[in-house]
């Protein structure tokens, strides 16, 4: 077997596993939501159709960061975002050059702008109860464990790159070639 094709297989299994990840966050931000809600609009909505159109767009631009966070985890990190089959490489490119946690901040777009569409004030409620063990996992777990795992390389990322509001320039590592995506 070839060094190349090892790492086409294994690219090919983070992508799988990642995939198969993406049910958690679908949960999160469509599944709870909607046992919340049913889906209804309340009527009428608080703020009217500028809080609509707010909301939808949050939710498009939530499932696009995911999406882009998925993809950076499959082909950049070479893992997944599950912490039973983390990633080989850090990763820091595409989105993680603004933000170090892109795919919570998504799942939080996607279920504010659901309270946002819906008029459903309950929606915020959720979020900022669902936050509270969300920060406590970061905070505890993928922290430490990410500094174990990589170090150096990923304190100087944590200093450069904020937790949970985006950066309004990319981060990029001085010394090394710009990232892609």
């Amino acid at each position: 077997m070839t060094a190349s094709s090892a790492s086409a297989r294994e690219r090919k299994r983070a992508a799988i596993g990642t995939a198969a990840f993406a049910v958690a966050p679908a949960t999160v931000a469509g599944v709870v939501p909607w046992l919340l809600t049913r889906w209804e609009v309340e009527a009428p909505v608080p703020g009217g159709i500028p809080a609509q159109i707010s909301g939808a767009l949050l939710i498009g631009a939530g499932t696009a960061v995911i999406a882009n966070s998925f993809v950076h985890f499959a082909t950049e990190g070479i893992g997944t975002p599950a912490p039973f089959a983390p990633p080989r490489q850090l990763v820091v490119g595409g989105l993680y050059r603004y933000v170090r946690n892109p795919m919570y901040v998504s799942i939080a777009a996607a279920i504010a702008g659901q309270g946002l569409l819906l008029g459903q004030p309950k929606l915020f409620v959720a979020l900022g109860i669902g936050a509270i063990p969300v920060v406590a996992f970061v905070r505890l777990y993928e922290e430490p464990a990410l500094t174990q795992k990589f170090g150096a390389v990923y304190e100087v990322y944590r200093r450069n790159v904020p937790r949970w509001l985006p950066r309004l320039t990319p981060w990029r590592r001085e010394g090394a070639e710009p990232s892609r995506g």
